[in-house]
């Protein structure tokens, strides 16, 4: 292990002068073993070097309790996880009513709505806030985030709720909406330019009715713009199950009654019938939290948690999977992923003995300091539990297509859950009597720049 402890002798000092430079020279000692990781760092990279041999990894890849499911989907070089793991959930529910094994629906669809609603949230917020000053921390937030490619749950639903969807084949992906960065770059700047002048007409004494106008106007140059790198969104399309459906008669369908007929049950709302779960430790527990202005749709919903100790979130989640149930779930990917074999575990990097330090940081901490955040959303599917009904691994389908990990799905720890896990989504009637009146609180607002606003991508 590398040495790394600094002279007791060290007096406090506000820059780092010559003495002081001398002085932490000196925790690199540059022995035979110290150059040797130097060098093998410099040629592989820390991860590759940082892989802990002793961790022989997940052999046992049976679970006892899991929702099957067939196909892997691929967001490619977009941020849309959050889209692809809420229409992954749908599609289950979709493939089971349709017997059929082989069915994706179009992600493109419900991100061209997503994309117009964002800009007309942008636009319609830029008009609430015509009377602040423009270094104002809303209204400075605003023309830094005019919109991404990026989203939660409540964005799935909104959106499927009002536009619908389609099966994969009626509206396909195109080059764009599997490499979105460019384009959204451009619709960005026409935003902003959009923004300005709605400030400047207001200024000039437009009233607001008629900048409600103007910016009808400029929707429909973002409509146009949209349409040219998406397509044209169908209102109705004629569709056949493949031959392998228990449904095979062709049919006309509005997106809204292909929705409703094949991906929720009679009556059932993705919204009000839903709660998201957080595990956030850096805030109280059984608290309700609501953060401002984060909705896909000005008529929408912000997105609203209950913030819960992790072990009650985990025996949820377990609830909603034993009733064949599969959830919406986010977490901190990045950390501790060997993407090789596609397995989250504590133990799979040993960095600490690579670069001679600890990392101590509990969950809190790492909230607390940004070094830690939900990043991707994934469909947990599956749990294997110990004697005791505790999970001791989970399983997730990936949006990252079927090369990705094991065959496109990942494996967590138990361990790993309870650190890097954030978000999951669950029906209500899965939720205990205690989490359901919780709900009833008036939420704690957030601010849109709050440390745990961040969306999936």
């Amino acid at each position: 292990m590398l040495a790394a402890s600094f002279c007791t002798a060290l007096s406090a000092q506000t820059n780092i002068t010559p003495e002081v430079l001398k002085q932490l020279e000196g925790t690199y000692t540059g022995t035979p073993t110290e150059k040797a990781v130097r060098n093998a760092i410099s040629h592989v990279g820390i991860q590759q070097m940082a892989v802990n041999s002793e961790n022989v990894g997940l052999k046992d890849k049976k679970f006892n309790v899991e929702v099957k499911n067939t196909g892997i989907s691929n967001q490619k070089n977009s941020g849309r996880c959050w889209l692809f793991t809420g229409l992954n959930v749908l599609r289950g529910r979709a493939m089971k009513k349709l017997g059929n094994k082989n069915f994706f629906l179009s992600q493109v669809h419900l991100f061209f709505y997503d994309q117009l609603e964002k800009s007309n949230l942008f636009l319609q917020g830029i008009i609430d806030t015509r009377k602040q000053p423009i270094d104002s921390e809303m209204v400075r937030w605003l023309f830094r985030n005019p919109l991404s490619d990026g989203g939660t749950y409540t964005g799935v639903a909104d959106l499927a709720m009002k536009y619908g969807v389609v099966p994969a084949e009626v509206m396909p992906e195109t080059y764009v909406s599997n490499s979105t960065s460019e384009f959204c770059g451009h619709l960005k700047r026409k935003l902003r330019e959009f923004g300005i002048t709605l400030r400047e007409k207001s200024e000039a004494g437009m009233s607001e009715k008629e900048l409600q106008a103007l910016k009808v106007e400029q929707l429909g140059m973002v409509y146009r713009m949209l349409v040219m790198a998406y397509g044209v969104p169908p209102t109705e399309f004629t569709w056949k199950p493949s031959a392998d459906s228990a449904e095979g008669e062709e049919k006309t369908y509005t997106p809204q009654e292909f929705f409703k007929t094949y991906c929720i049950d009679e009556g059932e709302d993705l919204v009000k019938d839903y709660v998201m779960l957080m595990n956030d430790p850096s805030r109280p527990y059984n608290k309700v939290y609501e953060i401002d202005y984060d909705r896909h749709v000005y008529d929408g919903h912000n997105w609203l948690y209950v913030n819960l100790p992790i072990e009650e979130l985990e025996n949820i989640a377990i609830a909603s999977l034993k009733d064949s149930c599969q959830m919406y779930f986010s977490c901190d990917v990045g950390k501790f992923l060997d993407r090789n074999v596609g397995i989250l575990d504590l133990n799979n990097f040993d960095y600490e003995s690579l670069l001679g330090t600890t990392f101590g940081m509990n969950k809190k901490q790492r909230i607390e300091s940004f070094d830690s955040g939900s990043s991707h959303a994934m469909t947990l599917m599956a749990v294997d539990l110990d004697k005791d009904g505790k999970a001791k691994k989970w399983k997730v389908e990936n949006s990252w297509g079927s090369d990705s990990g094991q065959n496109g799905y990942i494996i967590m720890t138990g361990e790993w859950f309870r650190e890097y896990m954030f978000r999951v989504v669950v029906n209500r009637k899965y939720c205990p009597a205690s989490v359901l009146e919780t709900l009833k609180q008036k939420p704690v607002r957030l601010p849109a720049w709050d440390p745990m606003f961040s969306e999936e991508d």
